[in-house]
Parts: structure tokens; sequence; C-alpha cells
């Protein structure tokens, strides 16, 4: 649908690994109740579109997911919004947005993400720990998967756990080692911010915490929560969006 009229950015919310647009259904309306329009993509191979998986999904393809619905939409203004994994996808979406659509993207939004330099795969922005972890599962499941963690791990409990532990799905391996291509000082020209979830630290996220905290290029802000506030704090997560968006980067 053609958005001619439209005023305000639209939040184009990305889903990290395992997730689909389905982690997002108690946000929206939340930001729907502040004003905000806000639009959930579901990436390949993943959530309603895990019937796609395959060896051949790449970030490349993730990006396009984005692009490719902004377009569709003529969305003249958007927020893209990633979380965890999600940070890589709108990394490269947003490369392509100012190339191919300038004048679109006002602000990245980063929840709990990964932030990768130009030349990094998913898999250079966490531990070597993690990586090796990884690259070895990824191996014995022939290079197309990697099979989805107990919800425990982005420390929800209860009702929340066992909602996403039934929804969640194996996220393509090839968006694991395929690298980000980006231009760095463009980037840095762009409105960034940064949310921080504080209450379950995940050891994957080091490289690109201590990227962001006290950098004047970025707009860093913390949320007491797990790794995943749209499930467990979702009309925070709202709120928190709607401020990051309204707030300058410092310097």
């Amino acid at each position: 649908m053609s958005d001619n009229t439209q005023t305000s950015p639209v939040y184009v919310l990305v889903h990290g690994a395992w997730h689909g647009a389905w982690c997002w259904s108690r946000t929206i309306p939340a930001l729907t109740a502040m004003g905000v329009s806000a639009h959930a993509i579901n990436l390949t191979g993943v959530g309603e579109r895990a019937h796609l998986l395959s060896a051949q999904i790449n970030l490349s393809t993730h990006a396009a997911d984005v692009i490719e619905t902004i377009r569709s939409h003529e969305w003249s203004s958007v927020v893209l919004v990633g979380h965890s994994y999600g940070g890589m996808v709108i990394t490269q979406a947003a490369q392509r947005l100012m190339n191919e659509l300038p004048g679109v993207l006002q602000r990245l939004v980063y929840i709990d993400a990964h932030v990768p330099m130009d030349g990094e795969s998913w898999g250079l922005v966490q531990s070597e720990e993690t990586r090796q972890l990884r690259l070895a599962e990824g191996a014995r499941n022939g290079g197309v998967y990697l099979s989805q963690p107990d919800a425990s791990k982005f420390g929800l409990e209860g009702d929340d756990r066992d909602w996403v532990n039934r929804r969640q799905t194996p996220q393509p391996f090839g968006v694991y080692i395929d690298p980000v291509r980006v231009d760095n000082a463009a980037l840095d020209r762009c409105h960034r911010t940064y949310i921080n979830c504080t209450g379950n630290v995940l050891s994957g996220l080091e490289i690109s915490r201590s990227r962001v905290k006290g950098n004047p290029l970025w707009r860093y802000m913390e949320m007491a929560t797990g790794h995943d506030p749209m499930v467990s704090h979702p009309e925070a997560l709202a709120d928190c969006l709607v401020h990051s968006a309204e707030i300058a980067p410092q310097g």
C-alpha cells in the first residue's frame, strides 16, 4: 500500500535470530497507542517463512527483505529497529537505503544488538568461544542452520519462555558467516541509538556494547530487562523506542 500522506516515520522492526515477526506482536499495539506506525518484517527462512530455510540464505537475503518491504510500501521515512542479530540486518539495509533510497532512513535503533563494522560477519562480532561453537554446529548441520536455544537464555521465564520456545525456528547458518559491506564513515553520519538490556547480559554482545557505550556518535540507553524486552516488557520498550528517536546523538 502506498503511503503518500506519510507525516512521521514508520518504525520497521527486524527480529533477531530464531525469532520471527511474531516476537513484536506485543510491542506493536503499545507503539500504536503512542501514535507510532510500526511494521514487523519476517526474515526469510525463519518464523512464518521457516519453510524457505536453505543454505543459500545469507545476510544479503535478509537486508533485501527489509529494503523490498520499504520499497513496496513506498514509505518515505523510516526508523530501522534491529534486535540482537537484527543489528546485522539493519546495518546492511542502512547502506542500501542510503544508496538506493536517499533521505528515507531517519534513525537506526539497536536493541541489545550486534553492531558490525565493514567486513565483519555475525560470527566475527561475537567472542571466539561462541564463534567456534557455532561454526562447529553449522558444519554438523550441513551448513544449513543453527538450532534454536531454550528461551531461558534470553532471560525469559514461565509463560513468556514457553511462548517463545513454541515459536522459535532454526536460524539459517549462511547469515552467520556472510560479512557486512558498509561505508563506516557514512554510517557514522546516521542517527543511531543503542538500547542495552542489562538484566540478562549475553556474552556474545560485549564487542558491540564496547563500541557504543561512551561513543559520542551514539545515543546510549539502558533497560533493566532480559534480552527479549519486546516479549517481557513491551510497553516499556515502546516508550524507550519513541524517546530514542526524539533525542539527537551526542557530540
